[in-house]
């Protein structure tokens, strides 16, 4: 496992709350040996031949790091339940569009993970952007997320891969033009 997945105080969150984590990261193919749900670096992950990835694509999934390009994975979508995408710095939102260009220009129905960095004022506009789920080690959103306080801004202006609730709405510049 690497470092960031083996943390003890790191916590698997969803919108429905805090769960189990089943997927466990490996820096190696050796992990499938084993009966768990593996999450393998992209390179470690484009190493297997198509047929164990395609023997094992209910337990395997693939981390992608802010470098690494979609390209490689968009033809196999369909059989990956789950890419994580790492944000390794608070300043670095690579990940927020590869997550965008999963869920709106390529489909992408699994489960988005983010992973590294995951702080509280990020949340919101992750969930915007298509992710489902977080690996959540950071002491202060670890605290915000069990109080129920995920935060954000009720009223958006840009479009999303995850709509706003028809309350919230959107500002006048993302209103159609009248006729």
């Amino acid at each position: 496992m690497n470092d960031q997945a083996s943390a003890s105080n790191c916590r698997l969150w969803t919108p429905d709350g805090f769960r189990d984590d089943f997927w466990r990261h490996s820096d190696s193919a050796e992990a499938l040996a084993g009966n768990d749900s593996v999450i393998l670096p992209l390179a470690a992950w484009l190493a297997l031949d198509a047929t164990t990835r395609r023997a094992e694509s209910g337990r395997l999934g693939v981390a992608l790091a802010p470098g690494d390009d979609i390209a490689a994975i968009v033809d196999m979508l369909a059989d990956i339940p789950l890419v994580a995408l790492a944000f390794p710095g608070f300043a670095d939102g690579r990940s927020y569009s590869k997550a965008a260009l999963l869920r709106q220009r390529h489909g992408y129905r699994g489960r988005l993970r983010a992973t590294g960095q995951v702080l509280i004022d990020q949340i919101a506009l992750m969930l915007r952007t298509g992710f489902d789920e977080f690996e959540v080690s950071h002491p202060t959103a670890l605290a915000r997320l069990e109080a129920g306080r995920v935060g954000g801004l009720p009223v958006h202006y840009q479009p999303a891969a995850k709509g706003a609730p028809v309350a919230a709405g959107y500002a006048w510049r993302r209103l159609p033009a009248a006729s």
